[in-house]
């Protein structure tokens, strides 16, 4: 098998630092686990023709010596862990998955596609990328001879919908990633006789019952050099999903609906709510802006008990706790699942569902030969996770992928939420147009919390006013 991996790319790109670091109704079961063979195929050909699934074919066989080029932004560990993914099916059917894992893959992809040597796979994770590629004529219809039908009852309808245009789908969304988790320390939380909380309420009795306690509910950091600002616009992102339609988060993020519309304004006032209220923030206001961002947990884990006891910040987190400093590498002094777990940020308007405001990376096709298209309808299967999956730090947006292949946290956890969510929606300061998702809203958000939460229309008029 000639599988060949070249790692980084060659092109240089100056990476500028957003907001980030990753359907089935509500009450979906949790995926039972499957103690024989892996879920059957998702990919089936929405026109079979007598021979077969393109998939089908490959394991026949019939593409026994072919090629198929994949280009990712996944290197090292990571790269490791996707080629692990797909090593059985390129024993099984003779197909060598040339994958080529690059650091600055932006430029590198960019590049390929306009020099007329696009990949035949790529990995995207920005729907706007893919649209702009669509729009371009760059890309394969998947809908031609992929089964949605199958994709919707296999992924949550925001997967689908992220990677349609007009209706036809355009990307096979492949890793998951999301946002809306509340971290807290275990065994504390335990003693307390605390609970997790399942509603909005719940977490607003929570967060009395700390502050009658005579502790601090809330661990909230946002300095972050340049981009200082986006754990707020988190905020306000996750709230507005949880008080509004999922069509209002979306005309607000297109800027079909002015960036302080009414719902938005709701959605900020309701977040001031949680950092301003007397007694509610470890520091005050004045240390959300003055803390980083990497530093934010820090308190839950002080020697006296938690100085602090909610943090809502990603699953990344956990790189950033305190270290032993004296051995090299540093060596990690709490464990998460352990030490410091998470919990679903509730639900406010049970109109609105569970939510969840994340990200993910989508596999979309340049090139359009059989042994690509039996490759494509490989990816939608749980096997093209596995691998991954068991070695931790990866979530499938595929909920066919079986909860027991999920042995690390905080993947496990991830996955959990993930299956039990009804929507997702991207990070919108990630997905808004730059010179306001990654500038003025940011800015604006750390003018109003240096003024308390004053002014709360007026900072979002300045940043409307702000749209190009």
């Amino acid at each position: 098998m000639r599988h060949r991996r070249f790692g980084v790319g060659a092109v240089a790109l100056v990476l500028a630092v957003s907001a980030c670091a990753n359907e089935a109704p509500a009450t979906s079961p949790s995926i039972e686990p499957d103690e024989s063979e892996p879920p059957a195929s998702a990919a089936a050909s929405a026109e079979p023709t007598e021979e077969g699934t393109f998939l089908e074919r490959a394991e026949a066989g019939e593409f026994d010596g072919t090629t198929v080029d994949v280009l990712a932004q996944w290197v090292e560990a990571e790269a490791d862990n996707f080629e692990g993914n797909f090593a059985d099916f390129e024993d099984r059917t003779g197909i060598d998955i040339n994958y080529e894992g690059v650091t600055d893959y932006t430029t590198v992809l960019n590049v390929r596609v306009e020099g007329g040597d696009a990949p035949d796979i790529a990995q995207i994770a920005q729907p706007g990328l893919m649209r702009s590629l669509q729009a371009d004529d760059r890309l394969i219809n998947l809908s031609e001879f992929m089964d949605v039908d199958q994709l919707r009852e296999d992924y949550i309808e925001s997967f689908i919908d992220l990677a349609s245009v007009d209706g036809d789908l355009y990307g096979l969304y492949y890793k998951a990633d999301l946002k809306s988790i509340v971290w807290y320390p275990n065994a504390a939380f335990e003693d307390a006789g605390y609970q997790i909380p399942e509603t909005w309420d719940d977490l607003l009795a929570l967060m009395d019952d700390i502050k009658a306690d005579g502790a601090t509910p809330w661990c909230i950091a946002q300095e972050h050099g340049e981009a200082t600002g986006w754990v707020t616009t988190d905020w306000i992102e996750d709230v507005l999903l949880r008080t509004a339609p999922l069509e209002t988060y979306d005309a607000w993020v297109a800027h079909e609906i002015p960036f302080d519309d009414p719902a938005v304004v709701n959605a900020t006032d309701i977040v001031g709510e949680i950092f301003f209220g007397e007694g509610n923030v470890y520091g005050g206001s004045t240390a959300i802006n003055a803390t980083f961002v990497g530093d934010a947990q820090n308190p839950m884990f002080a020697e006296g008990g938690p100085d602090c006891w909610l943090h809502k910040q990603a699953a990344w987190i956990p790189s950033f706790w305190p270290a032993d400093e004296s051995t090299d590498p540093p060596t990690p002094l709490y464990t998460p699942g352990e030490d410091s777990s998470f919990f679903y940020l509730p639900p406010i308007d049970p109109e609105y569902g569970k939510p969840v405001l994340g990200g993910g990376d989508m596999l979309v096709m340049f090139e359009d030969r059989p042994e690509v298209r039996a490759v494509m309808e490989f990816f939608a299967t749980p096997e093209a996770a596995e691998h991954w999956t068991q070695a931790g730090g990866f979530v499938s947006p595929n909920k066919d992928v079986p909860q027991d292949w999920y042995t690390t946290y905080p993947s496990s956890g991830l996955a959990e939420i993930l299956a039990g969510a009804d929507a997702l929606r991207f990070d919108a300061s990630d997905t808004m147009v730059a010179s306001v998702g990654l500038g003025t809203f940011w800015s604006g958000v750390v003018d109003w919390i240096a003024n308390n939460g004053a002014d709360t229309e007026a900072v979002l008029a300045e940043i409307e006013a702000s749209w190009p």
